[in-house]
């Protein structure tokens, strides 16, 4: 497993490193593909297997739209985002009324198809926004570093010092050590990162950013566990060997973008 891990990465490194630094359009195909096949395992784990044809139509109805999202904020047009999701909100909730009538849970199904488009399009289309201002590709190396280097810090931390269970209804592996230590990892990635590529940061905000980046994606990676365990998978995907799918690589990812993007425009 941490071969398959440290060989995947070794991989996927150069060729992110292209796509983010050729940005444009590359990078708008790079988010919209990985949106899609995200939102894919997404849907795959809350939407049970049916031959139902409605059923199937309602998740992908959303793989129809998560392209587009990514577009309009490519774009600039960020007003139609709300429109596209409101859109598809009117257009799932129709589909579940002849469902209601066998299954009493149906409308929930709206709430698990339209979170799943607010949850990762939406949240990954930041990214673009990031990339599209000034000195936009080392602001996603420096977003991308932090995650990484929380991730693998949490994870070799927690398995050789971890001792205090962090959240275990929802994660049992997960330990208060590994947090600290991957926080710790966040903010040393950071500032090195910061010293060699962007030294004109403030060191004291470069530092409160990587805590709340990494606050955030462990938050993300906790909330990617929920419904992994409320579907009774361990892994979202085999897409990616060592780490499973796109989803298990990019919950941290989702919740640490938007903020990263708030905070840049606020305090940077």
């Amino acid at each position: 497993m941490h071969l398959k891990r440290w060989i995947t990465g070794i991989v996927a490194v150069p060729i992110i490193y292209l796509l983010v630094m050729a940005g444009g359009m590359i990078f708008f195909l790079l988010i919209a593909a990985v949106s899609v096949l995200t939102l894919w395992e997404y849907y795959r784990a809350v939407f049970p297997p049916d031959d139902n044809s409605l059923l199937r139509l309602i998740p992908g109805l959303g793989l129809v739209f998560s392209p587009v999202i990514v577009w309009m904020v490519y774009r600039g047009q960020l007003e139609h985002t709300p429109l596209i999701l409101t859109l598809d909100l009117i257009v799932v909730a129709a589909l579940t009324l002849p469902l209601f009538k066998n299954d009493p849970n149906a409308p929930y199904l709206v709430a698990k198809q339209v979170l799943g488009l607010v949850y990762i399009p939406v949240s990954l289309s930041f990214l673009i926004l990031i990339r599209l201002a000034p000195e936009g590709a080392q602001w996603i190396f420096l977003i991308l570093c932090i995650v990484a280097a929380g991730d693998t810090g949490a994870y070799y931390t927690g398995t050789y010092l971890g001792r205090h269970k962090l959240c275990p209804w929802v994660s049992p592996k997960k330990t208060i050590e590994g947090s600290i230590g991957g926080l710790v990892s966040n903010v040393a990635m950071a500032i090195l990162f910061k010293m060699a590529f962007l030294p004109s940061l403030s060191s004291l905000l470069c530092v409160v950013f990587a805590l709340i980046i990494g606050l955030a994606g462990q938050v993300g990676d906790l909330f990617a566990s929920e419904f992994k365990r409320a579907a009774g998978i361990k892994d979202s995907g085999t897409l990616l060997p060592g780490h499973g799918g796109f989803l298990d690589r990019l919950d941290a990812l989702l919740f640490a973008s938007p903020l990263a993007y708030l905070l840049k425009i606020s305090i940077f």
